[in-house]
C-alpha cells in the first residue's frame, strides 16, 4: 500500500512541525483529547497509526500494563523506537487494516489522526469492537467532513493572501480527496459525520463524548492558529465496546 509517510521529502518535511519536535504539548488538540482517555493503570493499549509514539508513551506514563503501537511507516515505527527509551513499548510496522485485532484483547484502543486515510472505515469499527474487551474504549481524533470535504483542503484567498473562506464540495460523495501536504500530494479518504457516528452505533459502540477540536487560547497568536477557529479541523470521538448490545442484534 502507498504511503507517504516513507517518502523521504515528506518524513523531512513532518519532521520540522511542531507537534513532531515537541510531541503532545505542541498539540492544538491535545487539552481536549487528554481528559477522554479512561484510567490507564493496569490496562492494555492499542494505538492504530502510531506515528512518533507519543501517544503510547502517554499511556505508558498512566501506567498502562502493556502497550502496542502500530503505524504502516517504516519510518514512523524506527522513530518511534529511537524515542521510546526503557519504556516498556512494541512498536510494530503494521496497517490499521492488516492487524489481526485479537477478540477481546484490549482495554483502551486510540487513534490520532489516522482514519481519514483508509476507505472502509465501518470495516475498522468491527474490527476494533471485536478487539476490545467488554466496555473497553475506543478513543480517536479524525480530521473532520468539513475539512475533509474542503476544495483541496485549502482556503480560497484574498488578492493579499489572506484566508477569504473556506470552500466545501461534495461533501455527501465518500471517498478519495488529493490534497498537498507537506509539499507532497497526498491521497485521504473523506467521510461523512454520519458515517462516522452511525458507523459506530451500528457496530456496538456507545458515544460518550463528541468533540471538535478548538486550539487552545494560549496558542492563539501563533501564525495560522486564529484562522483555526473559522471551521473544525478535527473530530474527536470516544466510544465504549457495548458487547451485548451487538450480540442481541445479531
Amino acid at each position: 500500500m502507498h504511503n507517504e509517510y516513507d517518502n523521504e521529502q515528506f518524513f523531512r518535511e513532518y519532521a520540522k512541525m511542531a507537534r513532531s519536535r515537541d510531541g503532545l504539548r505542541s498539540a492544538g488538540e491535545w487539552h481536549q483529547l487528554k481528559p477522554l482517555f479512561p484510567p490507564l493503570q493496569g490496562k492494555d493499549v492499542l494505538d492504530l497509526g502510531c506515528g512518533y509514539g507519543w501517544h503510547c508513551e502517554f499511556a505508558a506514563e498512566q501506567g498502562a500494563l502493556r502497550v502496542l503501537g502500530l503505524d504502516l511507516s517504516s519510518k514512523m515505527i524506527a522513530e518511534a523506537k529511537k524515542r521510546s527509551g526503557e519504556r516498556q513499548i512494541e512498536y510494530r510496522v503494521c496497517g490499521i487494516e492488516e492487524y489481526e485485532y485479537p477478540e477481546n484483547a484490549w482495554d483502551c484502543v486510540v487513534s490520532n489522526l489516522a482514519l481519514h486515510y483508509i476507505g472502509n472505515i465501518e470495516a475498522v469499527f468491527q474490527n476494533v469492537h471485536r478487539t476490545l474487551k467488554p466496555d473497553g474504549i475506543f478513543l480517536f481524533n479524525i480530521e473532520h467532513p468539513v475539512f475533509t470535504a474542503g476544495v483541496g483542503q485549502d482556503w480560497v484567498y484574498t488578492e493579499a493572501g489572506m484566508p477569504k473562506y473556506w470552500p466545501m464540495d461534495q461533501y455527501f460523495r465518500p471517498g478519495e480527496r488529493h490534497t498537498r501536504f507537506l509539499g507532497c500530494d497526498v491521497v485521504k479518504q473523506h467521510h461523512t459525520l454520519t458515517q462516522i457516528l452511525m458507523g459506530l452505533l451500528h457496530n456496538g459502540f456507545e458515544l460518550k463524548a463528541v468533540e471538535e477540536a478548538e486550539p487552545p487560547e494560549e496558542m492563539m497568536e501563533l501564525p495560522g492558529m486564529k484562522d483555526e477557529l473559522r471551521r473544525p479541523m478535527m473530530l474527536l470521538v470516544k466510544a465504549a465496546a457495548r458487547k451485548a448490545a451487538r450480540d442481541e442484534r445479531m
